[in-house]
């Protein structure tokens, strides 16, 4: 008997340890006495309501309910508070604490912006599904498809493969290259695959059939990029853009399979191109970048430069915009949804790049370097950069910014991921985990998590409102190359040196 007694007594005594533990966390918010007065701001500037006397006690859900009254919503929706730089997590008081002391006065108005949040929540990846054999080289590149039905990979074994990710079985065999396949894109509207490599060749094919429509020759270099026209600005069929190691970006007619024209003026290799939707009357604007360091942008209907932007010190790796998401997934959004024709998808698409545009308020363009910088642009206001970011300790592989804008990522060979204010540039945290040079990065739909790919083999997702780790992916042999998020956010997929495909899942 007097065995058991001690272990009761221990017992008790951690019982009334995590009672207590627990009990001061009740009492926290009603023991923050003090009114404070808040300004509501969005994250343009513009106020928002009159200024309000609250108590610093109120929590983020608090303030959530009150914004949400203020601006009349029907339903509540989600929002993310900042005061000055902190974010609030818990309550107003412990973001007021982490001020300067010279701001942490009740006198004056804390101005509080409010950035909108995805209304669906994405859940994290946590397990591999499936495991797709077939290639027999490494695996290159990866896309889904804008209606998150189909999966392409391009390969060194100088195939593209569709496969179908109903059943995570291979659909189709696509042959024709010669030569490594450097790059997959598929059209917004999800009818065609582009894709092109070293053998200097693009090749256009059918998503439904997996048969070659057209075959663009012009380029004398390996092809390095492709990227079509968003839905909303083109006349009849979008338009698609390839750079190449010619120093030479073409604008081809798929449905004709010709050329249109060749913007010539580079005096280097040109590695990436986007293809923006702002500029309507003219189609678009094309960004280009590459060796040279400079970024050009070009009107494609008569294919005159209509601007350069320079700033970098050495080559650039990578270009994004911060409606890239947008631009890619047309008119499909994370809810799916069936169309009768192209008409009906381009007004689609129109709805959804305006909202997007203005949520994340106007274009920038964001390039990422070999000289450990990266700029952010608005390319079409001012020649000047908005801002120049550096922290990177070796070169900058790719950039990407979040579907909301909110954010961008960047991966280097310094092993980080950081995380980078989508509108100012501010430097907001490094992700260390990796091991490996970072390759590739991709963000959920929602904007809440991130995926990395490294040359350590393992795919990492960061969940960015804790910027913790949320996952760890181990499971590949070798390097991971490729990786690319669905867009209605349920699988990602990686493809690696080890010659798979994997699809990853909640």
């Amino acid at each position: 008997m007097s065995s058991a007694r001690p272990n009761k007594r221990k017992r008790d005594a951690e019982k009334k340890a995590a009672a207590a533990k627990a009990a001061p966390k009740v009492d926290a918010s009603l023991a923050i006495d003090g009114q404070a007065l808040v300004q509501f701001v969005d994250p343009e500037g513009n106020k928002s309501g009159p200024e309000l006397d609250v108590p610093l006690g109120s929590s983020r859900e608090q303030l959530g309910t009150l914004l949400n009254k203020l601006l009349e919503n029907t339903e509540e929706l989600p929002y993310s508070f900042h005061l000055e730089d902190t974010e609030i997590v818990s309550n107003l008081a412990s973001s007021f604490g982490k001020l300067q002391a010279g701001k942490q006065s009740t006198e004056r108005v804390l101005s509080i912006t409010y950035y909108p949040l995805a209304v669906f929540r994405v859940r994290p990846v946590t397990r591999c599904t499936s495991s797709l054999t077939g290639h027999v080289e490494a695996v290159l590149c990866v896309a889904f498809s804008p209606d998150s039905t189909k999966l392409a990979s391009g390969s060194g074994d100088s195939t593209v493969r569709l496969w179908d990710l109903n059943t995570e079985l291979p659909k189709h065999t696509c042959k024709g290259h010669q030569n490594w396949v450097l790059a997959v894109a598929w059209s917004p509207d999800g009818s065609r695959l582009a894709s092109a490599g070293m053998d200097k060749v693009v090749l256009i094919w059918c998503a439904q059939s997996g048969k070659n429509l057209a075959v663009l020759k012009g380029h004398t270099q390996p092809v390095t990029c492709a990227c079509w026209q968003p839905l909303h600005v083109s006349a009849v069929f979008p338009h698609l853009a390839t750079s190449s190691k010619d120093a030479a970006v073409r604008i081809w007619d798929t449905n004709a399979g010709v050329c249109l024209r060749s913007l010539t003026s580079h005096s280097a290799p040109v590695m990436q191109i986007r293809w923006s939707g702002e500029r309507a009357d003219l189609g678009g604007v094309v960004y280009s970048a590459g060796r040279d360091c400079v970024i050009k942008v070009w009107n494609p209907k008569d294919g005159n430069m209509l601007n350069e932007l320079k700033g970098h010190g050495h080559w650039i790796n990578t270009l994004a915009l911060n409606t890239d998401y947008v631009i890619r997934s047309g008119p499909y959004s994370h809810e799916g949804g069936k169309f009768k024709d192209i008409e009906e998808k381009k007004v689609a698409s129109k709805a959804r790049y305006e909202e997007a545009l203005e949520l994340c308020g106007g274009e920038r363009l964001l390039s990422g370097s070999d000289d450990f910088t990266l700029f952010l642009w608005r390319p079409l206001t001012s020649k000047s950069p908005v801002c120049r970011m550096t922290g990177h300790q070796k070169i900058v592989n790719q950039v990407a910014f979040s579907p909301d804008g909110r954010w961008f990522a960047s991966a280097s060979f310094d092993k980080s991921v950081r995380l980078w204010d989508g509108r100012t540039g501010r430097y907001v945290h490094a992700f260390r985990g990796h091991v490996g040079d970072v390759y590739q990065l991709t963000w959920s739909a929602d904007s809440r998590l991130l995926v990395s790919a490294s040359k350590d083999s393992t795919v990492k997702c960061w969940d960015i409102g804790t910027r913790k780790l949320q996952e760890d992916l181990p499971g590949h042999a070798d390097e991971v190359y490729a990786v690319d998020w669905s867009l209605d956010g349920t699988r990602v997929a990686t493809g690696s040196k080890d010659r798979l495909l994997k699809i990853w899942r909640h």
